[in-house]
Formats: structure tokens, sequence, C-alpha cells
């Protein structure tokens, strides 16, 4: 039997605004391949391969912690998985920098 998908959203509206921000401000082909990867969430939240990774340190975001980090080009997708609810929560989309992980 096939896991039903995971619904993707934000933990707040203040969330969601500022990654819609962000996502405004990419060029339409990355901004393309970002929201295909978001789309692609809701079905593999964990992923495999080397665009997805398991932070091992805590990465407070919004008040929660990103668990997880998805690898678009120069950008990157953290977010966290609630598995009882099955919902994947973004947390911040951040252009790929020496401040990325602070």
């Amino acid at each position: 039997m096939a896991d039903a998908a995971y619904e993707v959203g934000f933990p707040s509206e203040r969330a969601e605004q500022a990654f819609a921000n962000v996502l405004a401000k990419i060029a339409p082909k990355d901004r393309q391949r970002v929201l295909e990867a978001l789309h692609a969430l809701g079905a593999h939240p964990r992923g495999f391969g080397k665009s997805f990774k398991f932070l091992r340190g805590a990465l407070p975001v919004f008040g929660h912690v990103a668990q997880y980090r998805l690898r678009v080009g120069d950008w990157r997708i953290f977010y966290d998985v609630d598995d009882p609810r099955r919902k994947v929560v973004l947390l911040a989309i951040r252009r790929r920098n020496e401040r990325t992980y602070d």
C-alpha cells in the first residue's frame, strides 16, 4: 500500500510571506526549479541523493527547528516533517553563501 502524500505548508503567515518575498526575487528559471522541488516534497519529504540532507545541528527558523535541507541549484530550502499530521513545514529559502546556515 502506497503512503498518502504529505501536505506542504508553512508554520505561520509570517513564514509564508518571508518565503514568498524571497521566491519573488529569484530568476524565473530558478524559481520554476524551486517550485517543482517544493511540489515533489509532498510525495517524498525525506528524499534521497545529494540534494537532500538531514541537518545534524539545530537551525532555528520562525520558532521551529529545520531538520532537513533541500538543495536546488544555488538555493537551499529548509524544512521540517511532521509525520503525525503528514505535513512538510517549509521554514526558509536561502541562497547558498557563507551565512546560509547562520
